[in-house]
């Protein structure tokens, strides 16, 4: 039928609209590449920050391997039996072997076309683990926070295990995520309608009451704490302790300006690169230690009382998940308005 369409009689399109529509595909493609696109020195950064990363958990991974084999054959360490003992590195040569595939997906071709899912819970889980111990050690280092003496043998392997790792993903994962996933990290935080939930607002006010707690325990506060062990925090504890705060706070503020979308000129990369880190650091270190608090390996004490201890890592791991819920649900309505996958569509 003639006269709807940029059809011919035979109603087929015509050689001239064929080619405006081949134009318009081939914008298309290129503005994707463009967005995509990071330039060759980030990409190179990547892969070198990536294979760092798998070489220094390779460290830790061997020592870990040369202690259990230390456990089994009766040499435990004071306070640990056999079992605990070997139990306990199984589990962290299970975490370093994964840190090594993790940093090996995030340098190489075949790291791109793995499934969304495993690569975002298992870069969250570990960057939030390590990336924010990160200031801890510095600021440690520099107050003399440590046992004074230098690191040897095994301890140093495991020191540049998890600094190595701990930078590693610091450089190489927001590379490969603004790679992969590039449109949720562009444009500023106003871009766009804001949008949040009780659920979110609530996860960010327990975020932000976790932050003030350990903040408080930083400064020399003992609410909470069991009477028993106030006199035994040492300088780590309470840099570990404001350390946990800091990144609780953050993770309740850029979660903030994502749903609110203010400050409306911030670039939009910053909070979510911050919120991303925060609420794997809430999930990571309260998964790790609620087990610790219950099951106490090595006669393990914990310096709070200990039913507030179980009440906040268990305030934690849900309101990691709850703000990283957030974050992809954030990711997935800015990509929308500019077409594309996200992390959250794909997973």
């Amino acid at each position: 039928m003639r006269g709807y369409g940029p059809t011919d009689d035979s109603g087929r399109l015509g050689s001239a609209e064929i080619s405006r529509l081949m134009e318009v595909r081939v914008q298309v493609v290129q503005d994707s590449a463009d967005v995509s696109t990071v330039g060759a020195r980030w990409s190179l950064a990547r892969r070198l920050a990536g294979y760092g990363a798998a070489l220094s958990m390779a460290l830790y991974l061997a020592v870990k391997v040369v202690w259990i084999a230390a456990g089994l054959s009766g040499d435990a360490p004071d306070g640990y039996g056999t079992a605990d003992w070997v139990l306990l590195n199984v589990v962290t040569v299970v975490m370093a072997a994964t840190g090594i595939a993790l940093g090996l997906a995030l340098a190489q071709p075949w790291g791109r076309r793995l499934a969304a899912g495993p690569v975002i819970f298992f870069s969250w889980a570990g960057a939030g683990f390590l990336v924010p111990m990160l200031p801890y050690v510095m600021i440690s280092s520099l107050l003399g926070g440590g046992s004074g003496s230098a690191a040897q043998g095994e301890e140093a392997f495991i020191a540049i295990g998890f600094a190595g790792m701990a930078v590693g993903l610091a450089v190489a994962l927001p590379i490969y995520l603004r790679e992969r996933w590039p449109r949720p990290f562009l444009g500023r935080a106003g871009d766009g309608p804001a949008h949040s939930s009780a659920l979110v607002t609530a996860a960010m006010a327990v975020a932000a009451g976790l932050g003030l707690l350990w903040w408080s325990w930083a400064l020399g506060g003992t609410l909470g704490l069991d009477p028993a062990s106030r006199g035994q925090l040492e300088l780590n504890d309470r840099l570990l302790s404001g350390s946990s705060g800091l990144w609780a706070l953050l993770g309740a503020w850029s979660v903030w300006t994502l749903t609110r979308g203010r400050p409306a000129r911030l670039r939009r990369w910053v909070p979510m690169t911050l919120a991303f880190g925060a609420s794997g650091s809430l999930f990571a270190w309260s998964g790790w230690k609620l087990p610790m608090v219950i099951l106490r390996p090595g006669g393990f004490v914990t310096g709070e009382y200990t039913a507030v201890a179980i009440v906040e890592h268990a305030l934690g791991i849900a309101v990691g998940l709850a703000l990283l819920a957030a974050v992809l649900r954030s990711a997935r309505g800015h990509d929308a308005r500019g077409g594309g996958c996200t992390p959250a569509d794909a997973a």
